[in-house]
C-alpha cells in the first residue's frame, strides 16, 4: 500500500481550505466559551481529519482506479466522520467568532424564510432523515450513476455532498446527545435498519457474477492487480465489516443506556452542551 502515501499522488485543493477554516472557527469559537470542553474541540477536529482523509488525501486520488478504496472513502464520509462532528456538538461554536449583530441578521433571515423553516424541519426528523441516507447511499451505487461519478468530478463532488449531507441528518438520530427524539431502544432499531441497508449493498456487490461497475471494469491495469471482480468483492468486504463498526458502537451505547437507565442518564447528562 506505499503508492498510497506518495506525496505528489495526494489531490490537495479546495477541501483542504475549507476543512482548515473549520478548525480554526472550532478553536475560535471555543476561547469565546467561558468552559470550553477540550473533549468536543477533539471529536469536532478529529471528525474533519477524517473528511480530509477521504477527500483530499490518496484515498481520493485512487477512488477512480480502485472500487475498495472509493468505497473506504464512502464510509468515511458517511459513517466516520458525520458521528464524530456530531460529538463535537459544534453548534453555535463555530459562529461565535462573528460579529452577534451579523450573526442575528442572516440567521434570523434564514428562518424567517418559512418554506426553508419547514424543510428543514421536516428533513430532520428521524424517518425522513433514514430515508434520505439510507436512499441516496443506495441510488449512488446504481451502475449508471456510479459510473457517471468516475467520469466527472462534478457529479463526484455532488454525489459526496449528498452522502455526507444526508449522513449528518441520519447521525444526528443515532449519536447521543441527552435531547434526541428517539428513545435508546428507537436508536437501537435506527442503527439496526442501517446495517440492513448497508449488508443488502454488501451482498449485491460480493454476489454479482460479473463487475457492475464498467469504469473499472474497463481500466486497463490497476494498482495492486487486482480483477474488477476481486476489487468489488473487496469492497463488499469494506462496507460489510468496517462499516458496521460505528453503527455497532452506537447500538451497543444506546443498548446499554437502555437497560441501565441510570447510568445511560448520567451519560447523557455529561453529552449535553454546558451553558455559557
Amino acid at each position: 500500500m506505499g503508492f498510497l502515501l506518495r506525496p505528489e499522488n495526494w489531490p490537495v485543493g479546495w477541501p483542504l481550505t475549507a476543512l482548515a477554516v473549520a478548525a480554526a472557527l472550532n478553536h475560535a469559537g471555543a476561547r469565546a466559551e467561558l468552559r470550553p470542553s477540550r473533549r468536543r474541540v477533539a471529536w469536532f477536529d478529529a471528525g474533519l481529519f477524517v473528511v480530509f482523509l477521504a477527500v483530499d488525501s490518496p484515498v481520493d486520488a485512487y477512488a477512480d482506479r480502485l472500487f475498495f478504496v472509493h468505497m473506504t472513502q464512502h464510509v468515511l464520509l458517511t459513517m466516520v466522520a458525520p458521528p464524530l462532528l456530531l460529538l463535537g456538538k459544534p453548534w453555535p461554536r463555530l459562529v461565535k467568532p462573528f460579529p452577534r449583530e451579523a450573526r442575528r441578521a442572516v440567521l434570523g433571515r434564514l428562518y424567517a424564510i418559512a418554506p426553508l423553516r419547514r424543510c428543514a424541519e421536516w428533513i430532520g426528523r428521524p424517518v425522513p432523515s433514514f430515508v434520505a441516507f439510507n436512499a441516496t447511499l443506495l441510488a449512488w451505487h446504481i451502475p449508471v450513476l456510479y459510473d457517471s461519478t468516475l467520469r466527472s468530478q462534478a457529479v463526484h463532488d455532488v454525489e459526496h455532498a449528498m452522502l455526507f449531507g444526508t449522513a449528518l441528518l441520519f447521525w444526528r438520530h443515532l449519536v447521543p446527545s441527552g435531547r434526541g427524539v428517539l428513545s435508546d431502544a428507537g436508536r437501537v432499531a435506527y442503527g439496526g435498519g442501517a446495517i440492513l441497508v448497508g449488508w443488502t449493498l454488501a451482498v449485491v456487490l460480493a454476489f454479482a457474477p460479473d463487475p457492475l461497475y464498467s469504469v473499472y471494469a474497463e481500466l486497463a491495469g490497476r494498482p495492486l492487480g487486482l480483477s474488477a471482480l476481486g476489487d468489488q468483492q473487496l469492497a463488499a468486504g469494506v462496507m460489510w465489516v468496517p462499516a458496521s463498526i460505528p453503527y455497532t458502537i452506537a447500538i451497543l451505547a444506546a443498548a446499554y443506556r437502555f437497560l441501565d437507565p441510570v447510568a445511560g442518564a448520567q451519560r447523557a447528562a455529561d453529552l449535553r452542551p454546558r451553558e455559557t
